[in-house]
């Protein structure tokens, strides 16, 4: 065993990951300086995420799988749903790789409305797409969870794999913990999400949720259903009470 660990440093890697890496930090304690090191990146990289979408407007994110490809249903409808967000007034914000991500940001530029991403720095499948008005690259997750929240006025699921499940989940936590206003949650895709609904009765029958929790999440396939409900609740009962206009700045390069 102790052969196979010094191979993979030779070979610049231990368990998959670089053997320089330091970023992996779920892995106990390290030493003081270390962990001090790693507070003040996490607070370098937010700022700078700060920075990148403070005048972008109001977004609504659109999640959804990195492997679906161009010309496929799934494609389709996200580029008609990002062109859909833009008219109502949004930005389209999505985490500005491939796939769902880039027909979203794709169908926002097609109606010359606005688009931005929150990439994440992956071996594979995250390369930003070439659809986006700016975008910003982070090393964390759950930065880039937060960015994506901070700035949104609505969530739109499409079909998705793991990464998709954990930020629907994470928008109805918000929700239902009132760490976030009740945006509107969209879940495009009847029948790819058909599986889920089993678990919400029976999550509502065993008390372990309210029907409140649920209230704005939307079931769909209609994408003209999709966006009256995003127009309904993101509009009409939010809008117009978050909209606040700052001054740029040049000494801060804004």
């Amino acid at each position: 065993m102790n052969g196979s660990v010094e191979t993979e440093k030779q070979n610049g890697t231990v368990s998959g990951f670089p053997a320089s890496e330091e970023r992996y930090f779920l892995e106990g304690p390290r030493s003081r300086l270390r962990e001090a090191l790693f507070a003040i990146e996490i607070f370098s990289e937010f700022i700078r995420g700060f920075r990148m979408f403070h005048f972008v407007g109001p977004c609504v994110s659109v999640f959804g799988s990195a492997r679906v490809k161009p010309g496929t249903s799934y494609y389709e409808a996200a580029h008609r749903i990002g062109a859909g967000i833009a008219n109502l007034g949004f930005t389209v914000m999505t985490g500005g790789g491939p796939g769902i991500m880039e027909a979203a940001n794709k169908g926002a530029k097609s109606v010359n409305g606005y688009s931005v991403g929150c990439n994440i720095k992956l071996p594979k499948e995250q390369c930003p797409n070439p659809f986006m008005d700016k975008y910003f690259s982070c090393d964390y997750f759950f930065i880039r969870k937060v960015l994506m929240f901070k700035y949104s006025y609505a969530f739109v699921i499409m079909p998705g794999g793991i990464g998709t499940m954990d930020e629907f989940f994470e928008a109805l936590t918000l929700i239902q913990t009132r760490k976030i206003l009740d945006f509107p949650v969209v879940l495009m895709g009847k029948s790819y999400w058909e599986p889920l609904m089993p678990l919400f009765s029976n999550m509502l029958e065993t008390g372990m949720i309210d029907k409140n929790d649920l209230k704005y999440m939307l079931f769909t396939d209609s994408e003209e259903e999709a966006l009256a409900h995003i127009k309904k609740y993101a509009i009409e009962k939010y809008r117009s009470k978050r909209v606040i206009l700052f001054k740029r700045f040049s000494l801060l390069r804004e």
